[in-house]
C-alpha cells in the first residue's frame, strides 16, 4: 500500500500517456514518472542518438521567466549576477548561457541554462532544483525582477545529427540557428521557445512548448523513422560521454565550478582584475581557486579492463594503499566507446592526464587512467 501510494504521488508531465503508449518504462525520477527506456532498448536508443536523431522528454525540468521590473533586460542580467558567477550581461538577445547557482561557501546550488530573450532572460534549472531555485530568485531578486515560473509548458530535445532534418520536415526554420542561439521560433503549427543545445554532446535542440500541444508536436516528430523515443537511462550514458556534468552526482554544495574544471563557463569580466569582479555568492573562495588552484579536481577515468566502475566507487593513488584519495561520482559503460567510462574527483596532484589511478569494486583495485573529457568528440553547430 505504501509503495502504491508512493507511485501514485509522482507527478507526471504532458507527454505522460504517450511514454505509456509507446511502452516505455516508467520508474521515479526527481518526483517525476519518466521513462528509462522503450522497447528497443538503452544500448539501441544510446546509438541512434549518436548516428541519426533521439527525442526525450525533458519536461520535469523547470522553466522561469525572469523579467526586471524596470523593462530593461540588463537590468535582469545585472541582478542575475548577483547569483551565478558568469557574464549575463554579456549575454546578446537570440543567446544562451550555462551558468551556476552559488552558495556562501563557493558551491553549486544548482547548474542552469540562461537565454536572452530580448525583453527578458529565460531560464531552465534542474528537476529536483527547480522548487529551491525559484525560492531563492524570489528572497535575492524580488526588490528588481518579476520571477515567473512556466508550468504549464512541456520541455523535449531532440539530438542528434539528423535533428534539424527533422525539425525541418515539419516546418521549422532552425538551419541558421548556431550552437547556443535560442528564442522564440514556430515549429510548425507550435509557437515555441527553442535552443540549438542539448545534454548529449551531439548537434541538437530543446524545445519549450505550450503543455496541451506538446503530444502532437512529439507525435509529428516521432512519425520521422529517423527519430526514437529515448529514454534516461540512455540520455544519461550519452551525457556521461560528453562528460557533462549530473547535478547532485559530479557537482552539488560541496563542489566549487573551479573544483568541478568549470572555470571555461567564468568570463574573465567576473574573474578577477575584470569588469565586474565578484559580487556573487562564495566569490572569494572560487576567485581564489582560479588564481591558487583547488585542492581536487574533477576528471576523465577511462577502466583499462571492460568492467564498468560505477558511482561511489572510492579511488586510491595506487593498489595497495589504505588511503582513499577521491570517488567515482559517475560512472558506466560506454555504448560508442565499447568501454567503459567514469568521472570522478582526485587530488590536484594526481589530476594531471594520464595518471592512474585505482577504483575498488568488489573488493579488488581496477586500475583508471585520468582522461581527458569529453570521451566522444561534440558535434555542435558552431
Amino acid at each position: 500500500m505504501l509503495a502504491r501510494e508512493s507511485e501514485n504521488s509522482l507527478k507526471t508531465t504532458p507527454l505522460h500517456a504517450l511514454h505509456i503508449k509507446r511502452g516505455g518504462k516508467m520508474v521515479p525520477f526527481a518526483g517525476y514518472d519518466m521513462p528509462v527506456q522503450y522497447p528497443a532498448g538503452v544500448l539501441k536508443e544510446h546509438l541512434h542518438t549518436r548516428g541519426s536523431a533521439g527525442l526525450f522528454d525533458v519536461s520535469h525540468m523547470g522553466q522561469i521567466v525572469l523579467r526586471a521590473k524596470s523593462g530593461r533586460v540588463e537590468n535582469a542580467a545585472r541582478a542575475l549576477e548577483r547569483l551565478v558567477p558568469q557574464d549575463i550581461v554579456a549575454v546578446a538577445p537570440g543567446r544562451q548561457r550555462y551558468a551556476q547557482f552559488t552558495n556562501d561557501a563557493g558551491g553549486i546550488l544548482d547548474d542552469l541554462m540562461v537565454a536572452n530573450f530580448g525583453d527578458h532572460l529565460f531560464l531552465v534549472v534542474n528537476a529536483a532544483c527547480k522548487a529551491d531555485d525559484e525560492a531563492h530568485l524570489r528572497a535575492k531578486l524580488s526588490d528588481d525582477c518579476i520571477i515567473e515560473p512556466l508550468p504549464n509548458r512541456a520541455l523535449i530535445a531532440l539530438q542528434g545529427p539528423k535533428a534539424e532534418a527533422a525539425l525541418t520536415k515539419i516546418g521549422a526554420d532552425v538551419s541558421a540557428m548556431k550552437f547556443m542561439d535560442a528564442g522564440p521560433r514556430r515549429i510548425g503549427a507550435y509557437d515555441c521557445f527553442v535552443s540549438r543545445s542539448g545534454y548529449t554532446g551531439e548537434d541538437g535542440f530543446e524545445i519549450s512548448v505550450p503543455a496541451e500541444q506538446a503530444e502532437a508536436l512529439v507525435t509529428a516528430l516521432l512519425d520521422d523513422p529517423d527519430v526514437l523515443p529515448i529514454g534516461l537511462g540512455a540520455r544519461d550514458s550519452l551525457r556521461l560521454e560528453a562528460g557533462l556534468c549530473l547535478y547532485g552526482h559530479d557537482i552539488d554544495t560541496t563542489t566549487t565550478p573551479v573544483e568541478a574544471a568549470l572555470e571555461w563557463s567564468v568570463q574573465k569580466s567576473r574573474r578577477n582584475g575584470g569588469a565586474r569582479a565578484g559580487g556573487f555568492p562564495g566569490a572569494e573562495k572560487i576567485l581564489s581557486q582560479f588564481d591558487k588552484g583547488a585542492p581536487r579536481r574533477r576528471v576523465g577515468l577511462k577502466a583499462e579492463g571492460r568492467a564498468p566502475v560505477r558511482e561511489g566507487a572510492p579511488l586510491f593513488a595506487d593498489a595497495a594503499s589504505s588511503e582513499q584519495i577521491g570517488k567515482v561520482t559517475s560512472g558506466g559503460f560506454g555504448p560508442s566507446l565499447n568501454a567503459p567510462v567514469a568521472m570522478g574527483y582526485a587530488p590536484s596532484p594526481l589530476a594531471a592526464l594520464g595518471t592512474t589511478l585505482f577504483a575498488e569494486v568488489r573488493g579488488q583495485r581496477l586500475p583508471l587512467q585520468v582522461a581527458a573529457t569529453p570521451f566522444v568528440p561534440n558535434t555542435y553547430k558552431r
